[in-house]
């Protein structure tokens, strides 16, 4: 089964959030989106890889011990992608964040944009 552009621009996008060191955070959030790449969910609205690269710090510092991993196929056409997620904690297994994302292509294969969107939560305290 040969990885189609959608397949390969989602890999990267889950390299990007699952960078735990800040040069390896860079690295492949560079890879993954764009220069003026965006990135937009529910408590977030960020573009540029400084900002991109913050956003993913945060999450992680909020989460510690935490991955993020697909949940089902990844779906394109044209330049469109979607795809579903979990936060899944490496200790227990426990996924207590869920959501799908929207992200639209360029040429090179990066990312430009990201619509993210919060399927499950953590109850607030």
């Amino acid at each position: 089964m040969s990885v189609n552009r959608y397949e390969t621009a989602v890999t990267r996008y889950f390299e990007a959030w699952n960078a735990t060191s800040a040069d390896e955070r860079a690295k492949a959030v560079a890879l993954a989106w764009s220069e003026d790449g965006s990135y937009t969910d529910p408590l977030a609205d960020v573009a540029g890889h400084e900002a991109l690269a913050a956003v993913i710090a945060g999450v992680q510092e909020q989460f510690p011990g935490y991955v993020f991993t697909p949940a089902g196929p990844v779906d394109g056409h044209h330049d469109i992608a979607r795809f579903g997620w979990e936060l899944v904690s490496a200790d227990d297994g426990s996924a207590p964040v869920a959501g799908s994302d929207v992200i639209t292509l360029g040429e090179d294969g990066r990312i430009i944009s990201v619509r993210g969107f919060l399927d499950r939560v953590p109850a607030s305290a």
